[in-house]
């Protein structure tokens, strides 16, 4: 019984694992500590690796569960109820988990709150866009916190940040926001602007 506790448990920590570069930026939004956001992102070029070791872990402590148990001739008494954590419940939880936390990267956007604001551009020759090369996002997440890190600036009209393309193609108006402070944005939330061009 504590092989499948073991078991149970590697799972859980394999998932968590696999998640973990796209879960700490929404806690970093949540704890108000940006620059914390990248520190797993090393993580994920492991992560297939996390997710394989996570599926076969679970899928063999769900095969001891639903294995037909070897008939013994006694006398004993074996109508003993198991432990709530050795129960198929329990082990049903904890895949659950497992599938929500190994999901997180496809939905981790819906954490970021939505910046609507309301920008009065005096100066049409004021607008300017500029593509920032940035490096260590590693999912929708990490996009997300960039993107909500540069709308926190005035001046800003648009930021799309983009993890697959590893930038962020800011519009804003350059009389009330410079390329400095955006730049210092996105160097805030610990990904790293490498290069920088006027689109």
């Amino acid at each position: 019984m504590k092989k499948d506790n073991k078991l149970i448990g590697a799972g859980l920590l394999t998932a968590i694992a696999a998640s973990l570069c796209c879960i700490t930026p929404v806690l970093a939004l949540v704890a108000g500590t940006s620059g914390l956001a990248s520190a797993f992102s090393w993580l994920e070029p492991f992560r297939p690796y996390f997710i394989g070791l996570t599926i076969l872990v679970l899928g063999f402590a769900w095969y001891k569960k639903l294995k037909p148990k070897k008939e013994i001739d006694c006398n004993c008494e074996t109508d003993e109820k198991p432990k709530f954590i050795q129960s198929k419940k329990f082990l049903g939880i904890v895949t659950a988990f497992a599938i929500i936390m190994l999901a997180f990267p496809y939905y981790a956007h819906i954490f970021y709150p939505k910046t609507e604001k309301q920008i009065i551009v005096v100066d049409k020759s004021n607008v300017q866009t500029v593509e920032f090369s940035i490096s260590g996002m590693t999912c929708s997440g990490c996009a997300e916190l960039v993107n909500h890190e540069v709308n926190k600036l005035s001046g800003i009209l648009k930021s799309t940040a983009s993890y697959e393309n590893g930038n962020a193609i800011v519009e804003f108006d350059n009389s009330k926001t410079d390329i400095a402070e955006i730049e210092k944005a996105i160097n805030s939330t610990g990904y790293t602007v490498t290069d920088k061009k006027d689109k």
